[in-house]
C-alpha cells in the first residue's frame, strides 16, 4: 500500500515539491501523522497541528509555506475534498472480501455466476439469478430468483435482493440493506378513516372502522449502473411497475424508499430520508438528512431539500426548500425571523393596551 510522494502527484494530478522519493503508507490528522504517513492539512486551520506530529510530507493549499513548517515533501491541492476523493481510493485496505466462493455458499443450479466472481460464507444465490463478472458478494446475502447484478459489484455483508430485482453495473452497498421488500400498500372494503380525512381536512372523520387488506407488489426494483446504496436502507418492489433508481445515485444509511418511486440520475439522498410511495425525483436532486416527501409528489431536478423538511406538495425544478410544509428557503429564513420577533411584539402590544384602556381592556 505504499506510495511515493510521486507517485500520489502522478495518480492524482498534484503539484509535488520537495522530495518526492518520500514513502507513504497511509494518510492521517496532522497531530497524528507518523513519518510514513501524509498529513492532510489543506487548510492553514489544520496546519496548526502539524508540529504535534511527525509528518515528513502533508497535503497542503495553494501558496502554503511548506518550508517554514519543517516538511521535507509536499503536495498541493486546488479542490481538498476532489483531492482526498483519489487519495481515499489510494490507502483503502478494503474489507477483505474476496477469494472465490466460500463452500457454506448455496447457489442453485440454475444461477449463472460470472467470472471472478466471490461470494461470501452462508450466502444464497437463488433460481436463475445472474451476477456479473468480478462480482463481491459479501457473507450472508441472499439473491432472489431471477435476480440481475452486474459487472464488478461490490455488496457487503447481510445484504438481501429480492426476487426479479435488476441491478446495473459498478454497484456498491453497504450491510444490512434490503432491496426488493413488499410495498407497504393496503385498502379496506370501503372508504377507509384516513381516506375520509384526507377528503375532509379532517373535518369530519366518521367512517367505521375496518380491517386492512394487502395489496400485493406485482413490480420489483430496477437499479441503473454506479448506484451506491449505505447500510441498513429499505427499498420496496413496485405495486405493478418497478421502483426504480437512475444512474449515479447515491443514498445514505437508513434511506426508505416506497413502492413505485422513481428517483433520477445522480441524486444524492442523505440519512433517514424517506419517501412515500410513487414519489418522482428529478436528476441531480439533493435530499438533506430526514427529509421527508409525502406520496405521490414530485421533487423537479436539481432541487435541494434541507435538512429534516417536509415535502407536502410538488417542488419545481431548481427550488431550494426548507422547513415543514416545505417553502422557499429565504421565505423560510423570513418566517422564522417573524416568529423571533413575537415575543417583543407581544409586550408592544400590551403596553399600547395598556396605553389606550387605561384601567385594562374592556371584555
Amino acid at each position: 500500500m505504499s506510495h511515493t510522494i510521486q507517485e500520489i502527484a502522478d495518480a492524482l494530478g498534484l503539484e509535488a515539491r520537495g522530495d518526492l522519493s518520500v514513502p507513504i503508507d497511509a494518510a492521517a490528522e496532522p497531530a497524528d501523522a507518523g513519518p510514513r504517513e501524509l498529513a492532510l492539512a489543506m487548510s492553514p486551520k489544520y496546519a496548526e497541528t502539524l508540529g504535534q506530529g511527525a509528518a515528513r510530507a502533508a497535503l497542503l493549499w495553494q501558496g502554503a509555506d511548506w518550508e517554514a513548517m519543517g516538511l521535507q515533501a509536499a503536495l498541493f491541492v486546488h479542490r481538498p475534498r476532489l483531492a482526498l476523493s483519489g487519495l481515499s481510493q489510494m490507502f483503502d485496505p478494503g474489507q477483505g472480501l474476496g477469494g472465490g466462493i466460500h463452500p457454506t455458499a448455496v447457489i442453485e443450479p440454475s444461477a449463472r455466476i460470472g467470472k471472478d466472481v466471490s461470494i461470501g460464507a452462508g450466502s444464497y444465490v437463488g433460481p436463475n439469478a445472474q451476477i456479473g463478472d468480478r462480482s463481491v458478494l459479501g457473507p450472508n446475502c441472499v439473491v432472489g430468483l431471477d435476480a440481475t447484478i452486474g459487472e464488478d459489484a461490490f455488496i457487503r455483508d447481510s445484504v438481501s435482493i429480492g426476487a426479479r430485482v435488476s441491478i446495473g453495473a459498478r454497484f456498491i452497498c453497504q450491510p444490512g440493506t434490503r432491496i426488493g421488500a413488499d410495498g407497504f400498500s393496503y385498502v379496506t372494503p370501503e372508504v377507509s378513516t384516513s381516506e375520509a380525512a384526507r377528503q375532509t381536512m379532517g373535518t369530519a372523520v366518521d367512517a367505521e372502522a375496518q380491517p386492512y387488506i394487502r395489496i400485493h407488489s406485482l413490480g420489483a426494483v430496477t437499479i441503473a449502473d454506479d448506484v451506491e446504496i449505505g447500510a441498513n436502507c429499505a427499498i420496496d418492489n413496485g405495486t405493478i411497475r418497478d421502483t426504480t433508481i437512475g444512474e449515479g445515485t447515491k443514498l445514505d444509511n437508513l434511506v426508505h424508499i416506497g413502492h413505485n418511486a422513481r428517483i433520477g440520475r445522480h441524486c444524492l439522498l442523505c440519512g433517514q430520508v424517506g419517501l412515500s410511495g410513487s414519489v418522482v425525483i428529478g436528476d441531480f436532486a439533493v435530499l438533506g438528512g430526514q427529509v421527508g416527501v409525502a406520496d405521490n409528489t414530485s421533487v423537479g431536478e436539481r432541487a435541494i431539500l434541507s435538512g429534516a423538511t417536509k415535502a407536502t406538495s410538488n417542488v419545481p425544478p431548481g427550488r431550494v426548500m426548507m422547513g415543514y410544509p416545505a417553502v422557499r428557503m429565504d421565505l423560510h429564513t423570513e418566517i422564522y425571523k417573524a416568529q423571533r420577533r413575537l415575543p417583543r411584539l407581544m409586550r408592544q402590544v400590551a403596553a399600547l393596551q395598556k396605553a389606550v384602556f387605561k384601567d385594562g381592556p374592556s371584555d
